[in-house]
């Protein structure tokens, strides 16, 4: 095994999947996250109407390695199952969803769950690492103030995918295979009333429209919001036509399309936020689990490279962790 750390970019849930299984197997690792917290599109928003999650609103468990990780984190008190009362919107008309998946959130916040894998791990926030390059043995990070960091040994990059193209710019063949995996932009809209709404939806999936979900978070377990939190999430066709609409647009054209769907009186919002997502999910699945260079020790992960779902990104995380590790014995 290498004394040597090795490099993560991104503390999302692929970068921390791929971390804790690390520092499980005793390597040395330190993360590096451009934002000022851990969670990438598990991030929550602190705000005046309460904890908002504004990016993935739940995440369900279908793999069996990842339903024991959820458990874990059940026991551990940052996730819990989210017992919602689903609807959908088919052809004009709000009935429930027959979708009877379990979805899990994060408690009291959706980035519960990546703050507790973060734990104690040595990470510098506020860092956005802008190149990657390899020295006769090791490999070093540039960041966008001109700061180098290292040496590592391996680097883990688990970033969207056209930020880890760019990451890979002086290896073409990594490059070219991650920039066809394209995402779609989202943008996502809070709204707070200061009177519960009066309807039974706690969630709803949306076909054909401006909105593709929307969902009360004072539903979730843990929630003690003061106001009656919505968070909307438009499709991505509509984020695509609308990139550079002026937020209060956005909150505009979202909050419409909600209140023509909820069924009930909406009134006008007491506290809105709107955020754009420019690398919401994957325009595709794919199967790559991970896509790397062992020789060279380079690792790309991240939910564009399963399924686009949360499990996805804890999945191709591990199989970095896996792929990196079996290298290193050899």
């Amino acid at each position: 095994m290498t004394t040597t750390p090795i490099a993560i970019i991104g503390t999302g849930i692929a970068g921390l999947s791929a971390a804790q299984a690390l520092d499980e197997a005793g390597v040395t690792v330190h993360l590096f996250e451009k934002s000022r917290g851990s969670g990438g599109r598990l991030a929550s928003k602190r705000s005046e109407a309460g904890s908002l999650d504004l990016g993935a609103a739940y995440f369900t468990a279908r793999d069996r390695r990842f339903a024991a990780a959820v458990r874990d984190w059940q026991a551990r008190g940052w996730a819990a199952e989210w017992r919602a009362s689903l609807y959908e919107l088919r052809n004009g008309q709000l009935g429930p969803s027959p979708d009877e998946q379990e979805r899990f959130v994060g408690t009291p916040r959706m980035s519960a769950i990546t703050r507790g894998l973060l734990g104690e791990l040595p990470v510098t926030f506020g860092c956005r690492i802008t190149e990657v390059f390899r020295g006769a043995e090791h490999w070093t990070l540039l960041d966008a103030e001109g700061v180098s960091h290292g040496p590592f040994s391996q680097v883990v990059i688990a970033t969207p995918a056209p930020q880890a193209c760019n990451l890979l710019a002086s290896l073409p063949v990594l490059a070219s295979k991650v920039a066809n995996a394209a995402m779609e932009p989202t943008w996502s809209v809070a709204l707070g009333f200061a009177a519960p709404l009066s309807t039974k939806v706690d969630g709803c999936f949306v076909q054909n429209g401006v909105l593709d979900w929307f969902s009360r978070d004072n539903s979730k377990p843990g929630r003690d919001n003061p106001l009656d939190t919505w968070v909307l999430q438009a499709t991505s066709a509509w984020t695509r036509e609308h990139l550079d609409l002026a937020k209060e647009q956005v909150v505009e054209h979202l909050h419409g399309a909600f209140a023509e769907i909820i069924g009930c009186p909406v009134p006008s919002p007491s506290f809105t936020l709107a955020h754009r997502w420019l690398y919401a999910r994957p325009a595709q699945p794919h199967q790559w689990g991970v896509v790397a260079d062992p020789e060279l020790g380079l690792y790309a992960c991240g939910d564009w490279c399963l399924s686009g779902r949360v499990e996805g990104a804890w999945l191709s995380g591990r199989e970095a962790a896996r792929r990196l590790l079996e290298q290193l014995q050899h």
